[in-house]
């Protein structure tokens, strides 16, 4: 279980339960509801119980115990007022009695259900749901984003996505969907929903979509140890392992992208003496693995081929020492194995510093200016390789056309200076 960070502050600390451990209460509770849009509704239910209650009674010693009791009690009141009363009840009560099919008490035993998550995200992954529908699902279950964030990734309006959360929960229900993890062939059709989960996960962390922290280290941090999990209980799936690894990898520069004052630091400008050397050697062995897997047949995809270009920037002992041929190389590999404008962006930064600033404009300049919508992306790659290609005057616009784009203020902060920058190095030079 992650540590809380202590705080005075009774709405910090609900705020700070809540983040940490939203997601295990929901698969604990679902787990013992079997009913994941109920098991949802009595976390919330905590929730605001906490809010109301922890200002005046004070913050619990074990926060997480606390929402699990409040939890479970509002459970038994609810089928309480059902009709099958004894059933559900014996279900709810039974968990702290032990059995051969019931769970644990999950106050008195946290530590013996931390795969309850990874069950979670699996089920939010059910076949019966859209594409979409399991990435929002689990974004809300697991990940604690709110409706109205999650909206904002997927680029449409909070009550759109809020129904089309309600809707996946309803359709989980109707199918009797299990909380247990699948094995076998369902398992491997699910493995490729379960990954782009977690990774969607972690890159909301890694990056915020909006709000005035440019990084959510708790998300990066569970989605790594989603990966991690994922990788135990799929230890000869090279792709798996290449996800952990690349999560390790770039989870490793978190503590480096953000200044004293909470600025934000691009990577070649970031200390990386502050990256965690742990978490890089961690990445570099399942990467490690996962090659010894590739080697005997095993197909690999995007996730391992992210991690190889990763693990060059983790090599690198200064940002001049970074192999940009080699990760120019990876990226054209990844551009046919898993094509798609986030690639082509990224394959025009490498290009770029491997072989100049015109290099990196053509790959761009190739792409339809639509892919990506109303994300600052391409305006921000525009601008930097503008800005080594002297041109300052068109570098400052298109960085201030990134800033008008981006809903987080930390990344706004970083565009907006970079246009100031260039603005005040003078007119176009030829």
């Amino acid at each position: 279980m992650p540590a809380h960070t202590r705080t005075d502050d009774p709405i910090e600390a609900v705020h700070a339960a809540w983040r940490a451990d939203s997601a295990r209460l929901v698969g604990a509770l679902t787990r013992m509801t079997r009913d994941v849009e109920l098991a949802a509704d009595l976390a919330q239910d905590a929730l605001v119980a906490a809010l109301e209650q922890w200002p005046t009674t004070g913050v619990p010693d074990n926060p997480t115990a606390w929402l699990m009791t409040t939890a479970k009690r509002r459970g038994i009141d609810h089928f309480r007022r059902a009709d099958n009363l004894r059933r559900k009840v014996a279900e709810v009560e039974g968990a702290s009695r032990g059995g051969e099919d019931e769970v644990p008490d999950f106050v008195g035993a946290i530590d013996h259900i931390e795969d309850d998550v990874l069950r979670l995200i699996f089920l939010s992954c059910h076949p019966s749901l859209t594409a979409e529908s399991r990435a929002a699902l689990t974004l809300r279950l697991v990940g604690g984003l709110t409706t109205a964030e999650i909206a904002r990734g997927f680029l449409t309006t909070e009550s759109t996505m809020g129904q089309r959360i309600s809707r996946a929960k309803k359709t989980l229900a109707e199918v009797r969907a299990e909380l247990d993890l699948p094995t076998g062939e369902e398992r491997t059709r699910r493995l490729d929903d379960v990954m782009a989960v977690i990774y969607l996960i972690f890159n909301e962390g890694y990056t915020a979509t909006a709000g005035e922290s440019w990084t959510r280290p708790e998300l990066t941090g569970e989605a790594t140890r989603l990966a991690r999990m994922l990788a135990a209980l799929a230890p000869d799936e090279p792709e798996v392992l290449g996800l952990q690894a690349l999560l390790e990898l770039q989870g490793s520069r978190m503590r480096a992208r953000l200044d004293g004052r909470g600025g934000a630091v691009l990577l070649e400008q970031q200390d990386r003496n502050r990256w965690d050397q742990l978490m890089i050697r961690r990445g570099l062995a399942a990467l490690r693995r996962a090659e010894v897997l590739a080697a005997r047949g095993k197909p690999v995809g995007k996730y391992f081929l992210q991690a190889a270009i990763a693990e060059q920037h983790a090599r690198a002992e200064q940002a001049e020492d970074t192999d940009w041929h080699r990760i120019a190389a990876l990226y054209d590999v990844l551009s046919g194995a898993a094509p798609g404008p986030v690639v082509e962006v990224n394959r025009a930064v490498a290009h770029g510093r491997a072989s100049g600033p015109d290099a990196g404009l053509a790959v761009l300049e190739a792409l339809d200016p639509a892919a990506l919508g109303d994300s600052p992306l391409v305006a921000s790659v525009r601008g930097d390789l503008l800005e080594r290609a002297g041109l300052h005057a068109q570098a400052a616009e298109a960085f201030a056309d990134a800033a008008a784009r981006t809903r987080n203020e930390g990344e706004r902060a970083v565009l907006q200076r970079r246009a100031a920058e260039n603005e005040a190095r003078g007119p176009r030079q030829e």
